[in-house]
Parts: C-alpha cells; sequence; structure tokens
C-alpha cells in the first residue's frame, strides 16, 4: 500500500513536470507568434530573429524535442495567420533540435548559441531551397538562403545571449530550469 501511495506521488509530481513544460512551451508559441510582424525582409525569405531567441531560450530550459515542438507550432500558426512562409519550418525546426541537443549534451552555452546558428542558419538554409523549389516554385542558386537565415539566426542567438546572461545574473535561469526539470 505504502509502494502505491509513492507512486502516486511521482505520477503526479512527473503530471506537474509536464503541465509546465506546456505551459511554457505555449507561451513561447505565443511569443514568437505575437512578435511575428516583426521580420527582417531580406531576398525571398522573411527572416524573424524572435524565432531564434525562442529556440535557445526553449533549448536550455526545456530540452531539444520540445523545443522542435515549440518551432513547429509557431511556424503552423504564423503560415495559417498569413505573418510567416513555408521556409519558417527548415529553419525554425533544425536550428531549435540543434541547439537542444547541443545544450543537453553540453550544458554550455557558447557551442548552444553556435549550434542554433549553425543548424538553422546553415543547415536550414540548404534544407529551405528544396521547400522553396518545390512548393514555392522558386528557383534561385542553391545557397541563396542560406545568408539570409544566417542574418536572421546571428540577430536571434544575441539577443537570446543577452536575455540568458541577464536570466544568469539574476539566478533566474537555475530557478527557471529547476522548476522545470
Amino acid at each position: 500500500m505504502k509502494s502505491l501511495a509513492m507512486n502516486e506521488g511521482n505520477e503526479t509530481g512527473m503530471n506537474q513536470k509536464i503541465i509546465r513544460k506546456l505551459c511554457v512551451s505555449a507561451m513561447l508559441v505565443a511569443l514568437t507568434v505575437i512578435l511575428s510582424p516583426f521580420y527582417i525582409p531580406i531576398g525571398a525569405s522573411k527572416c524573424f530573429p524572435v524565432q531564434h531567441l525562442v529556440n535557445v531560450l526553449s533549448a536550455v530550459l526545456l530540452g531539444p524535442w520540445w523545443g522542435v515542438a515549440i518551432a513547429f507550432g509557431a511556424s503552423v500558426i504564423r503560415n495559417a495567420m498569413g505573418t510567416g512562409t513555408l521556409l519558417a519550418f527548415p529553419g525554425s525546426m533544425v536550428g531549435a533540435l540543434c541547439s537542444g541537443l547541443m545544450f543537453h549534451y553540453t550544458k554550455k552555452y557558447i557551442p548552444t548559441y553556435l549550434s542554433e546558428v549553425i543548424g538553422g542558419g546553415v543547415l536550414g538554409g540548404l534544407m529551405a531551397y528544396p521547400v522553396a523549389a518545390m512548393l514555392l516554385g522558386r528557383q534561385s542558386a542553391f545557397y541563396a538562403y542560406v545568408i539570409p537565415f544566417l542574418t536572421s539566426e546571428a540577430g536571434g542567438v544575441i539577443i537570446a545571449a543577452c536575455f540568458i546572461g541577464v536570466l544568469k545574473r539574476t539566478k533566474a535561469l537555475d530557478y527557471m530550469r529547476q522548476i522545470l526539470q
């Protein structure tokens, strides 16, 4: 009987952690969507630095799979609202996965920032070409999306690094990570 009560306690604690992570994820998706009118047009793409800020925050606070889900959810909503393009999917999701995996395995911030830039900027930019060619009918140079994606990534990551730096100095980041883990 005692072990059954302990299992129920663990299950309740686990449910609370998942609910907290879902709530934070929903808030990050909402932040991304609300700030989606703020973008930088570069070439054929709309660059959303807020998405990359959210990718890094989700990597540090929640982990890689939550980050991918947040990027996917924000991209779906932005596309449905007409404030995003189909190019949002490869750039945001690959960046979220790369930065999330990097932070998960290293717990270091600089490599996490760099993996967001490389993952979303280079790999996401390269993956955007087939999406643009097949779905949007754009026939452009293979690397046409790498430079715009890198620009967007760099802006978002710089904002994220400053924001995370403030959170670290005030010990708020440790508190948030403790609540969510």
